[in-house]
C-alpha cells in the first residue's frame, strides 16, 4: 500500500496543482489530507496564486480518493462546496499492525496527546514543520506545508510505501 500525506494547502491553487501532480506521479492509492484546505487564516501572509474556488475544482475532481481531517482554518461553510468530508476531529488508520492517529494538530498534538498506546503513531499537520520523530513510547510524524511551509522547510508531503514514512519536498 502507498499512500501519500499533505496538509495546509491554504488556498494556494498553484500548489494544490503541484500536490495532485506530484500524487499521480507517486501512485499513491490514496491522498490523506491534514487540514486547512482552503483558507490562509490571520496568521499567514497569502499563499501563492490564492484561489480557494480552484482549489474546490481541483480537489472535488478526486473526491474519492481523498481521507481527510479537519483543521483549525476549516469550517463548515467549506463542507458545503466540497464534495468530500472534511469535518472529522481525527482519522484512524492501521498500517502495519499500528495504529497511525491522524489529526489536524491544533487540539491534539506532542503537548496534549490522544490515547494512543506505545508503538503507535501520531501524525498531524498545523505547525507547517516537518517531522519525523521517535518520541520513545510514540512516533510523531508530520508532512509539513505543501503551501506555505515554517521553520525553515521547503513546501512538502509524506509518502507511505513498504513501511517506511518518507518526507518528500514539492518543487
Amino acid at each position: 500500500m502507498k499512500l501519500m500525506f499533505a496538509s495546509d494547502i491554504h488556498g494556494s491553487a498553484y500548489w494544490t496543482k503541484k500536490m495532485t501532480e506530484v500524487y499521480r506521479t507517486e501512485n499513491a492509492e490514496r491522498l490523506v489530507l491534514l487540514g486547512d484546505l482552503l483558507y490562509h487564516g490571520p496568521r499567514n501572509d497569502l499563499p501563492r496564486d490564492y484561489n480557494p474556488r480552484e482549489v474546490i475544482e481541483i480537489l472535488n475532481s478526486m473526491n474519492n480518493e481523498l481521507l481527510c481531517v479537519r483543521g483549525n482554518c476549516d469550517t463548515e461553510v467549506d463542507q458545503m462546496v466540497l464534495d468530500f468530508p472534511i469535518l472529522a476531529d481525527y482519522a484512524i488508520l492501521y498500517l502495519d499492525g499500528r495504529m497511525v492517529y491522524i489529526t489536524p494538530g491544533h487540539i491534539f498534538n506532542n503537548e496534549n496527546l490522544p490515547k494512543i498506546n506505545k508503538g503507535d503513531i501520531l501524525m498531524n499537520g498545523h505547525t507547517h514543520i516537518q517531522a519525523i520523530e521517535d518520541m520513545g513510547e510514540y512516533t510523531y510524524l508530520n508532512p509539513g506545508s505543501v503551501s506555505i511551509p515554517k521553520g525553515g522547510n521547503r513546501n512538502s508531503y509524506m509518502i507511505y510505501e513498504n513501511g517506511e514514512f518518507t518526507i518528500k519536498e514539492l518543487y
